[in-house]
């Protein structure tokens, strides 16, 4: 029997991993070194990412209604793989990414998060996870807080914190996640459209 919030759990913790040390998190760490004003920066990341992810998710749910329960599958559990290898891939970040405008603190967070979000690995996580599960605003909702547990301490802390953290453990972990939930779903372990 499945857990009623399954979709919101496993999507929080999924992205919760997967973004310590991703390059939106660096983004973070970046634009509350340059400017100090945490609750700006911190509104304008839940911005960016609940737009970002919500698309994302209607992309998956899309997907998913397209696709049949066989092919939708194999496609899901062979992104599942795909991630954990790219969770084991180090990310970057480009200074020019935390440039401020004329937007000011806040949107300049939206607009730089949002960019950054794109073809990013939680971005990616989000259109599987809404593909694999039916209940999309849980998947969204989970993928947004999974988000902001990873990186309001980022603003809130600054990299002192974030350096002392095994990032290799961290993306390893996240990596085992992903493998799991990919070899599951190619078995057709637990439910499945």
């Amino acid at each position: 029997m499945a857990l009623a919030f399954e979709p919101f759990l496993v999507s929080t913790g999924i992205v919760a991993l997967g973004e310590i040390g991703d390059k939106t998190q660096l983004l973070a760490l970046l634009l509350a070194a340059r400017w100090r004003r945490p609750v700006p920066i911190i509104l304008g990341i839940l911005a960016a990412t609940l737009l970002n992810h919500a698309l994302a998710g209607l992309v998956g749910d899309t997907v998913a209604r397209l696709l049949g329960p066989d092919v939708l599958r194999w496609v899901i559990g062979l992104s599942f793989l795909a991630m954990a290898g790219w969770m084991l891939v180090p990310d970057e970040i480009d200074e020019a990414e935390a440039e401020a405008g004329r937007f000011g603190v806040f949107g300049t967070t939206v607009i730089a998060f949002f960019l950054a979000e794109m073809g990013d690995k939680t971005q990616i996580a989000t259109v599987a996870l809404a593909a694999r599960y039916t209940e999309l605003i849980q998947v969204v909702c989970g993928t947004t807080l999974g988000m902001m547990l990873a990186n309001v301490p980022a603003v809130l802390i600054g990299e002192k914190a974030a350096t002392r953290l095994p990032m290799r453990l961290v993306h390893g972990i996240s990596a085992a996640i992903f493998a799991v939930l990919g070899v599951m779903t190619l078995f057709n372990v637990g439910r499945m459209l």
